[in-house]
């Protein structure tokens, strides 16, 4: 599928830092929007679980399965997250979540930039930069609740 040819390729190459933006670039082709700020969480409801699961199934198998979306999901219900804390915004919850994952040091969100681009890095660290959305946690909620709703 064409969309996904150069995430796959920077997957496989083992070029995580790339393939990160490129998995934005890929979720910004699905919803039709060129700029990441104009993504908003509302747009997360509709978004399709098939695409979902094509980045997710990518970015697993490239990783022996340490990165992903399944991968991130996981995370999140082993420290208490669920429908019920995405719908009420917990943020608790996600900043738990980001100390497992290594976003989040000494009480502190770490820019992307700043984070492990190998397969070193923590569990779950990856794909991070989406997730560094304008919306903050409201996005990141309700991306939690789509990836819930979708059964990764």
């Amino acid at each position: 599928i064409h969309k996904y040819k150069k995430l796959q390729e920077l997957l496989a190459a083992g070029n995580l830092r790339e393939a990160d933006w490129e998995t934005i670039r890929v979720i910004q082709t699905i919803t039709k929007e060129p700029d990441l700020a104009a993504i908003t969480p509302d747009d997360m409801r509709e978004f399709p679980c098939d695409e979902l699961r094509v980045i997710d199934g990518l970015w697993t198998k490239y990783s022996q399965g340490r990165f992903g979306f399944s991968v991130q999901i996981h995370i999140y219900q082993s420290v208490g997250g669920s429908f019920d804390t995405t719908i009420n915004q917990d943020n608790t919850v996600i900043e738990k979540f980001g100390e497992l994952v290594g976003w989040r040091v000494d009480g502190k969100w770490l820019k992307c930039d700043d984070l492990d681009y190998t397969l070193a890095a923590p569990v779950g660290c990856h794909p991070s930069r989406w997730w560094n959305s304008p919306f903050g946690s409201k996005m990141t909620n309700y991306f939690f609740n789509r990836l819930l709703v979708c059964s990764l």
